[in-house]
């Protein structure tokens, strides 16, 4: 039976476990309190790049879609290319009209002149609260200031994950080295997400840094093929929301060769890219709002990856498995259900399911289990189950996160 996570191999990188978005060469970072949140804490940050960087993005696809997105849109098609991005959390700067554009207009033209760039090569993100104006003159005036914290080292990149942070519990953060052509390049990445979680996509803010020499355009294939594998297989709560986005910048001050499909180092460095986005994204269904144990899917022997990576999500956003798994119950009836509703071919007569090692069902008929081991295994920190569809060579992992009373706390008064 199969128990492939999807993860790519680790033999052409290595993760680096301190490292960050500051971790690639060129990039500063920081964050600070501009009084977005009322409890004091860190509410805007930056990435700042030292040159032009190659750029790309992927968005929510929810139709009411935050203004900075728009304006971030707005930037990569100019040239492709970003010097840096500002963020801030506390007000996501979602369903606020007319006026909600002309702020994210006029916070990524308040970065660019602190930091004397064109407006174009600046990105804008916002996170937090949906339907309540943004408070400008605290953002102009945390820009000002802001300027002068972006360093770029850990410090750097430790203020920055907490700026951009709402209802997480822990700054997310992945970073990954490999060698090309003969020089080291590093692949770094900073998250933010907890509540509103789902595929296409979900709360969620993550920002991949790179000193890769590649083009725009391979980058954006790059990210978008990488996120349909990672962010879009979290879930936590089935929401997704108006603000999301992954955004990738390279600097080029690696000094490899320029990436391009064929060149021979190719794969290495998008395993590394997969690496560092799957961190985050793990990271982020580990962190999910009152969550106490990350969730990780495993499909295997489906029709194709496509009807796998269906499959995967319907078992991961499952409340009835999600709220099993909270309870340390072995009900594997659960994901069966999970499975069949899916809406993809499925043969009920030669499906295996696995907790673990504890194998409960076997080609569609249940297998005598040691109840005592099941309850042990779902009190651990992480819960695999494995499904294996005896139908084909796809496959597909989705991560998720289990259902407890304290996301119902958590929610109740998320605006008050």
């Amino acid at each position: 039976m199969g128990n492939d996570t999807g993860s790519q191999p680790l033999a052409d990188f290595v993760p680096v476990p301190d490292g960050g978005v500051t971790s690639p060469l060129g990039f500063r970072a920081g964050g600070l309190h501009c009084g977005l949140k009322k409890n004091g804490g860190l509410d805007l940050g930056a990435i700042v790049c030292d040159v032009p960087a190659a750029a790309a993005a992927v968005c929510t696809t929810n139709r009411f879609q935050a203004a900075p997105l728009a304006v971030t849109r707005d930037s990569l098609a100019r040239e492709g290319r970003l010097r840096a991005v500002v963020v801030n959390s506390g007000n996501a700067n979602a369903c606020t009209g007319r006026q909600g554009e002309e702020d994210a207009r006029a916070t990524r033209a308040a970065l660019a002149a602190a930091l004397g760039i064109p407006e174009h090569h600046v990105a804008v993100a916002s996170t937090g609260v949906i339907g309540v104006p943004l408070d400008m003159t605290a953002v102009r005036s945390g820009i000002e200031r802001l300027k002068d914290r972006l360093a770029a080292d850990a410090e750097g990149a430790k203020a920055f994950g907490e700026a951009i942070m709402t209802t997480d519990t822990v700054r997310k953060t992945a970073c990954a080295r490999l060698e090309l052509d003969g020089r080291t390049v590093t692949v770094g990445g900073a998250a933010k997400g907890a509540g509103m979680i789902h595929p296409n996509m979900a709360t969620m803010l993550a920002f991949i840094t790179t000193d890769a020499a590649v083009s725009p355009s391979v980058l954006q294939e790059l990210l978008k093929e990488t996120v349909d594998g990672t962010f879009n297989m979290v879930t936590v709560d089935g929401d997704t929301s108006t603000n999301d986005m992954v955004l990738a910048m390279a600097s080029g001050l690696a000094g490899n060769a320029e990436l391009t499909r064929g060149h021979p180092g190719f794969a290495a460095f998008a395993a590394a890219f997969r690496h560092v986005c799957e961190e985050l994204a793990k990271a982020i269904a580990r962190d999910g709002e009152g969550a106490t144990r990350l969730i990780e899917v495993c499909v295997a022997g489906a029709a194709s990856d496509d009807s796998a990576r269906v499959i995967a999500r319907t078992v991961a956003s499952s409340s009835l498995v999600k709220t099993a798994v909270f309870g340390a119950d072995a009900n594997w009836g659960r994901i069966v259900a999970a499975v069949g509703r899916a809406g993809q071919p499925v043969n009920p007569e030669t499906v295996d399911v696995r907790l673990g090692d504890i194998v409960t069902l076997e080609q569609s008929r249940p297998v005598p289990f040691d109840e005592e081991a099941a309850l042990a295994y779902l009190k651990g920190d992480t819960v695999r189950i494995y499904i294996d569809l005896h139908m084909g060579s796809g496959r597909a992992t989705a991560w998720g996160c289990d259902l407890t009373y304290d996301y119902v706390r958590i929610n109740a008064d998320y605006r008050t």
